[in-house]
């Protein structure tokens, strides 16, 4: 069975501070410390354990810059047996809608797949689009929400799905794509015999020199990166050009309250406690 994971490089949301915000409202990326997609590490998890149950190759897949590799050698620490980095200047500043676009093509040229699995969505722009238009473009069936596979077999995939009023059972033909929740596991750490493995493990754009890259391909260490031109796409259908979303503003809200006083523990305390909650529709 061939799986294949979309991760992706975020800024750490938990970090943001005034610093986080460029002028024009947009959000300094650079000021932010980088971080693995928490549901993506979900994803990649559920496709780990797969591989143990069924037997699998489990690729994964990031777009973004240079420095997205760091994922992607994290993934290889993990237990990953591919993966890729879509890079391009051309990739830049684009949407969910542009985003799909890349990654479905990437994945129709290293394919074909039985499993494409990613997070249900990404800290930064919690759209939980992406995973859904990939699905869309490869023209496959979709099972989002998805919290546990329950089996694999004759070409058929059953899994637990959330829903608002709790849960249920659906199944798929192959090739599906899924999107994981963050109650689908706990993603296992790092293995050390794969960091000895993997911790040199570079792109060409980190490391251009010729004989280098030589030595890396030798050695199974060489990251592969795919731009516009290696996955056959028309430079008009991403980035800019192919992003029709426009992000008017970002703004970092922080609700302070006004006062506070002190509660004393006594009879009188609690009775003007419960009296300020009724009268503000807290407690009834």
């Amino acid at each position: 069975m061939e799986i294949a994971v979309l991760i992706k490089q975020v800024p750490d949301t938990a970090a943001v501070t005034p610093r986080a915000m460029k002028a024009d409202g947009t959000l300094n990326r650079s000021a932010l410390p980088a971080v693995f997609n928490p549901e993506d590490l979900n994803a990649l998890e559920l496709a780990l354990q797969l591989r143990e149950t069924y037997g699998a190759t489990v690729t994964a897949m990031t777009m973004g810059p240079p420095a997205a590799a760091e994922v992607l050698r994290d993934a290889l620490f993990r237990g990953a047996d591919r993966v890729f980095l879509l890079s391009d200047r051309k990739f830049a500043a684009s949407d969910t809608l542009a985003t799909s676009t890349v990654l479905s093509r990437a994945l129709e040229k290293q394919g074909p797949f039985d499993l494409v699995i990613c997070g249900t969505q990404a800290i930064d722009g919690n759209t939980a689009q992406v995973g859904p238009q990939v699905a869309e473009k490869l023209n496959i069936n979709q099972l989002t929400y998805v919290e546990a596979v329950e089996e694999i077999a004759g070409g058929i995939i059953r899994a637990r799905r959330v829903i608002e009023d709790g849960k249920e059972i659906v199944r798929s033909a192959l090739p599906v794509l899924l999107t994981v929740t963050d109650t689908a596991n706990i993603p296992r750490p790092w293995s050390v015999k794969n960091i000895m493995k993997y911790k040199n493990a570079k792109t060409a754009l980190e490391v251009p020199e010729e004989k280098t890259l030589d030595r890396l391909k030798q050695k199974g260490l060489f990251i592969e990166t795919l731009d516009c031109a290696k996955i056959d796409l028309d430079p008009s259908r991403c980035g800019i050009s192919g992003s029709p979303t426009m992000v008017k503003k970002i703004e970092n809200v922080v609700r302070r309250g006004k006062t506070h006083q002190k509660i004393e523990l006594t009879d009188n305390g609690i009775k003007m406690l419960l009296t300020e909650l009724i009268a503000d529709y807290t407690f009834d």
